[in-house]
């Protein structure tokens, strides 16, 4: 005997079907369900079917990081070898760069990126002038929309030896050189040109968030003779600090994510000491002439599982100091 969601009770196996007390089967429960909200499943069954498709579908090749893939064989009749691949990639001589490179560009992100459109959110939350919020938020949107390939020619043209950045970095005592290709340089070129494009568009969810504060709480704020730096510490912050803990630990599980698209157009053979990353070397690894499948895959593998304890780490963390947590 149990009850489900208080609908069914008393269930029983009759016949080898599941039956409540009425005698309606489960089944039809179901379809009376799926009949009832059909056009909201008809709305959610591409989502659906994109997901199996293209996310939970190819997840079966996964199981090439534990064989010698061979394209002939296929994924099946190819060879096990366990946990080989982990091996080589261990005891490579690039594991300790990747990781190292790895961590580093993604901290800064999370150090500086992440911050920066909450900053800007609460920044125009401010603003009174709704021509001039509007026209920041607009500014701050464009970059976005760029193509990467676009971004990245501006950021060759802005960092090259004659380039509006190096003549302002040269004025300010620096040496003139091509910036892109000074290994030091690499980090903060890719954190900062990151906080540009994706700055206005990052803000969206935070200005949203903000929109749903009730204005009956700074109403009062006024009232009792607050200011705007009390009604900030008081209400603002306070109302949107869910939401920015929600995307805080939904960014800390995807920390060392790191896309290979920018990475592959900035970086060349002179800083790939502080700027290649395990995506871009299971790019070039992978696809860039050597083909070594089930080697790259066997990094991804490792790279995914890194995350996954990240999230549950940052989950399990939030949930003891806060009341706010993603389970």
């Amino acid at each position: 005997m149990e009850s489900v969601g208080g609908v069914m009770s008393k269930k029983f196996i009759t016949s080898g079907t599941v039956s409540s007390r009425d005698g309606t089967s489960l089944i039809k429960i179901i379809l009376k369900e799926v009949t009832s909200n059909k056009y909201l499943y008809i709305m959610a069954l591409p989502v659906a079917l994109y997901y199996l498709l293209f996310h939970y579908g190819p997840m079966y090749g996964a199981v090439i990081a534990f064989k010698d893939y061979n394209i002939a064989k296929g994924v099946l009749e190819s060879p096990w070898v366990g946990f080989k691949h982990f091996q080589t990639f261990f005891e490579s001589r690039y594991f300790g760069r990747l990781m190292r490179n790895t961590f580093f560009i993604s901290l800064e992100q999370l150090i500086w990126g992440f911050p920066a459109p909450v900053l800007l959110a609460l920044l125009l939350n401010e603003v009174r002038n709704k021509y001039f919020k509007r026209t920041v938020q607009t500014l701050s949107y464009l970059p976005h929309f760029i193509s990467l390939v676009v971004i990245a020619g501006m950021i060759h043209d802005f960092m090259g030896r004659d380039g509006l950045i190096t003549d302002l970095f040269t004025l300010l005592g620096g040496k003139r050189t091509n910036l892109l290709s000074v290994a030091g340089y690499f980090r903060t070129i890719y954190v900062s040109t990151g906080i540009w494009q994706q700055i206005g568009w990052g803000s969206i969810i935070y200005l949203a968030a903000l929109s749903g504060i009730d204005s009956m709480q700074y109403e009062a704020a006024e009232i009792d003779g607050a200011g705007r730096l009390r009604k900030l510490l008081h209400i603002t912050i306070p109302g949107m600090l869910p939401t920015v803990i929600i995307l805080l630990i939904l960014n800390i599980g995807n920390m060392l994510n790191i896309g290979f698209q920018k990475v592959i157009l900035l970086y060349n053979p002179l800083t790939y000491e502080t700027a290649d990353i395990i995506s871009s070397f299971v790019y070039r690894t992978g696809l860039g002439g050597s083909f070594q499948y089930s080697y790259t895959t066997a990094i991804g593998m490792f790279q995914s599982t890194l995350n996954l304890i990240l999230l549950l780490s940052a989950n399990r963390l939030s949930r003891k100091v806060s009341e706010t947590s993603l389970w």
